[in-house]
């Protein structure tokens, strides 16, 4: 996984092998799953859509030790997001429950491990924010990159699939940025997942449609950078009731 990160700029792992690089048994990621299930809507789409719910926080991994910042926005710059850059975008915390669960801290820790082992020379502290997606269809259509093909402005991208019911579509697509190769694949295995060098690829999955009524694409989205997150001299304070 790490020489392919080196090599290729991307891996991709089933979800036994994603349970055996962390280092915890499957059923410890399942049991995280419901946790997806009353996510707040995204009240920040700029293409008038209600199909993308979502919870965000962040975390700081040094060596082993992991903690969790005070709440934050998150912000891009528009030159890595042309729809949603540039903006102060407050999500609803990611619950207690689900970050002081005994594999989340092992998730955070994998994550800065693959990040210092494949892209770093020297040794780093990562910044690290994780995102819960549901992609819903109850419109018809839900997009789980309405910004189109990009990078993250980060060192790191780990898309982990969740769950998917009921839906056709989403298949990831990645390039690189300054080359002609790219590759096409679905994840479909909950708790399967694509990890990217974000320097070297652009990404992007395609929309959903609904196979039955209630279809839904659950992720796990998680970026890790060094020196600071984006956005540090531009976040301000939490709003209210954030």
């Amino acid at each position: 996984m790490t020489q392919q990160l080196r090599d290729r700029g991307y891996a991709v792992l089933q979800p036994h092998d994603t349970a055996v690089w962390l280092g915890c048994d499957l059923a410890d990621l399942q049991a995280l799953a419901s946790d997806w299930a009353d996510l707040p809507p995204d009240d920040f789409l700029k293409d008038g859509g209600r199909y993308r719910r979502r919870r965000h926080s962040c975390f700081i991994v040094d060596g082993s030790a992991v903690s969790q910042t005070p709440h934050r926005a998150h912000w891009q710059p528009v030159e890595y997001n042309a729809l949603h850059g540039g903006m102060q975008r407050w999500f609803a915390p990611m619950r207690d429950a689900t970050v002081q669960a005994p594999v989340w801290g092992r998730l955070m820790r994998a994550l800065g491990g693959l990040a210092q082992q494949a892209l770093a020379t020297r040794s780093e502290t990562w910044f690290i924010e994780a995102h819960q997606f549901r992609i819903d269809t109850e419109g018809g259509i839900g997009r789980p990159t309405p910004e189109g093909a990009h990078r993250d402005g980060v060192d790191l991208v780990a898309v982990f699939l969740v769950d998917r019911e009921g839906v056709k579509g989403g298949e990831t697509r990645i390039f690189e940025a300054t080359g002609p190769n790219g590759q096409r694949f679905t994840l479909s295995e909950p708790w399967s997942v694509m990890l990217l060098d974000d320097a070297r690829m652009i990404h992007e999955s395609t929309p959903i449609q609904p196979l039955k009524d209630g279809g839904y694409r659950d992720t796990l989205v998680v970026t890790c950078r060094r020196g600071n997150f984006q956005g540090a001299d531009v976040v301000g304070q939490a709003p209210s009731g954030v």
